[in-house]
């Protein structure tokens, strides 16, 4: 039933996966309780409403479901249906992310490198930013190559953070997309090419990139390059 669901809602009949969805969170399903609570934290065929969405999270939290842990988490860091809690949403993705779900174990270390709701630890951030690069997270290949970049936490590294600002450069993240130019410009990890910098640049620029946007029209607004 489980995949009739998930084959409703991916063809957006989000009325019968609803149904099907109801069934099995009435039998206590940990993944229909989480997805249902997905279904109404964003209102697709209901009414947005983030109380019932909280209420199956946090159902779904109790069953250790990754993706409700890791939902309700956002919602203590966002402050939406639940009181503003750093240090609850910090042990709710930390729970996300032993129970190995990528976007809890970016948060995880999104919090350890920050010191957000737990004491700042650069080292743990990048452990479980490499859990989730392991797990193909586009941001965690980036937050993980600046820390190599920087060395924090880690052994300071620009063949390794080269590597990862491509990686993430390569699933179109316009923050790595930034990084990697910046690498690119100043030759480590790397053989300097102002060029392709440049382009990197651009890319970064083009995907919304606020400070390569800002360098792409000085360098415009100079004369120096034509978009």
């Amino acid at each position: 039933m489980i995949q009739a669901a998930f084959h409703a809602f991916n063809s957006q009949d989000y009325a019968t996966a609803i149904t099907l969805f109801q069934t099995l969170a009435d039998q206590n399903n940990p993944t229909a309780i989480a997805s249902l609570g997905y279904i109404y934290q964003n209102g697709l065929g209901v009414s947005v409403d983030f109380e019932k969405a909280r209420d199956f999270y946090i159902r779904g939290s109790e069953l250790d479901e990754p993706t409700a842990l890791y939902n309700l988490g956002l919602m203590y860091t966002d402050g939406v249906s639940v009181p503003h809690d750093q240090f609850k949403a910090y042990e709710l993705f930390m729970r996300s992310a032993i129970l190995e779900f990528p976007q809890g174990q970016f948060e995880a270390g999104h919090s350890l490198e920050h010191g957000l709701g737990c004491m700042q630890n650069y080292s743990e951030a990048a452990f479980w930013y490499e859990e989730a690069a392991k797990r193909s997270h586009t941001g965690a290949f980036n937050n993980l190559g600046v820390l190599y970049k920087e060395g924090h936490g880690v052994l300071q590294d620009y063949n390794k953070a080269f590597i990862c600002f491509s990686r993430g450069a390569g699933m179109n993240l316009p923050e790595a997309q930034y990084n990697l130019g910046l690498m690119y410009d100043q030759g480590f990890g790397c053989d300097a090419d102002h060029d392709v910098a440049l382009e990197w640049c651009r890319k970064a620029a083009y995907n919304g990139h606020e400070k390569a946007k800002q360098i792409i029209q000085g360098l415009q607004e100079e004369g120096k390059i034509i978009w």
